[in-house]
């Protein structure tokens, strides 16, 4: 065994094949009969591990850490001088905070395979890759994942899986474990056997320690160089944006033209995917999710997007390309968006050199 260094933390990798399979992950196990379409943990990291070494020159893999159970979080940057840190607007795509949500890192593979194909043939992918810096964490919650479909069965499994202290309870709702507004306003809930159980503390999780981590280090001279984000979620086939913790348009804590911008983006992402446009909150309060945090600390413009209907719980392996493609333009869009998220309400690129990337403590 070898190690090297890609990107931003160390990795252990297997030299026969470029992979590291944990012990934890060695025996993943493989999906209902007929849905194996979805990638397992080990399918995803083989997929990674192939596109960027058969593109190198556009497609940089790292990890941001490890899961509880030992996994890597996965992730890739996309960008023309792919090994050079440019000047550049960065955009960060994110899928699986939550283990039974398999259609969100069908998601993210997805917009792999589309920057890696188009570029050099599409010319509207071709111009982003070659002035964006793009982020793709591709399944931030592999043990729950693993464990949702052990025995070949679904599980309706939503956590990860990190026991927590002084209870028999497994597990915590990655996506009500961050800082901002943790446990302020309901939407989560502080009992261990809950499946929306925020943690004993923010960031008590391994694996939203490390997103937090990855995101703190694209703070270059004092700003967030991260623009703009999207985390994939299902089901229900909403755009949102943030708050989740409060039923008020504009609180406090947002500027009056962000929230414009975000209801101009939504709607145009929304028009693109046939899915309806609203403020989180308006789906029910939830509190502590990665969305809230992304804003509220960095002020990036931060969207979740629920994808899938509401019935089945579970979608079948055949609508993969159907749920994902549906996304490619708005992928595309926010991508677009990125050098001035305020471009949506009319305003030119000087108004976010002033007032975006501003940090929150």
């Amino acid at each position: 065994m070898r190690t090297r260094r890609l990107g931003l933390l160390p990795v252990i990798v297997l030299a026969a094949t470029g992979l590291l399979v944990p012990h934890a992950a060695a025996a993943s196990p493989e999906f209902p009969p007929g849905d194996t379409g979805f990638h397992t943990f080990n399918e995803m990291a083989a997929e990674v591990a192939a596109t960027a070494a058969a593109h190198p020159a556009i497609v940089r893999r790292f990890s941001i850490g490890t899961s509880y159970q030992g996994r890597q979080l996965w992730a890739v940057k996309v960008s023309d001088n792919v090994g050079v840190d440019e000047r550049e607007p960065e955009v960060v795509f994110d899928g699986l905070h939550h283990a039974d949500e398999h259609m969100s890192l069908e998601m993210t593979l997805a917009i792999l395979r589309w920057l890696v194909t188009g570029y050099g043939t599409d010319p509207t992918i071709t111009r982003l890759v070659d002035t964006r810096e793009i982020w793709i964490v591709f399944a931030l919650n592999p043990d729950g994942a693993t464990y949702d479909i052990g025995g070949r069965t679904y599980h309706y499994w939503r956590k990860n899986r990190q026991p927590t202290p002084g209870s028999s309870s497994i597990g915590t709702d990655l996506n009500r474990n961050y800082d901002y507004r943790w446990g302020c306003c309901g939407g989560s809930s502080s009992t261990p056997s809950s499946s929306r159980y925020r943690g004993p503390k923010a960031f008590s999780a391994p694996e939203t320690r490390a997103f937090r981590d990855f995101i703190a280090s694209r703070v270059v001279d004092g700003r967030q160089q991260i623009t703009a984000s999207i985390s994939f979620h299902t089901t229900g086939r909403l755009v949102m944006w943030p708050y989740g913790y409060t039923l008020t348009d504009v609180p406090s804590d947002m500027a009056a033209k962000d929230h414009k911008a975000f209801v101009a983006m939504g709607t145009a992402m929304a028009k693109s995917n046939g899915y309806t446009p609203e403020q989180a909150s308006a789906l029910y309060i939830s509190s502590g999710t990665s969305r809230d945090w992304l804003y509220g600390r960095y002020r990036i413009f931060a969207f979740t997007i629920e994808m899938s209907p509401d019935s089945p719980a579970y979608p079948h392996d055949e609508s993969i390309p159907t749920e994902t493609g549906r996304n490619r333009g708005a992928v595309l869009y926010l991508l677009d968006m990125a050098d001035c998220p305020y471009r949506s309400i009319g305003l030119s690129v000087d108004a976010c050199r002033v007032t975006t990337g501003t940090v929150r403590r």
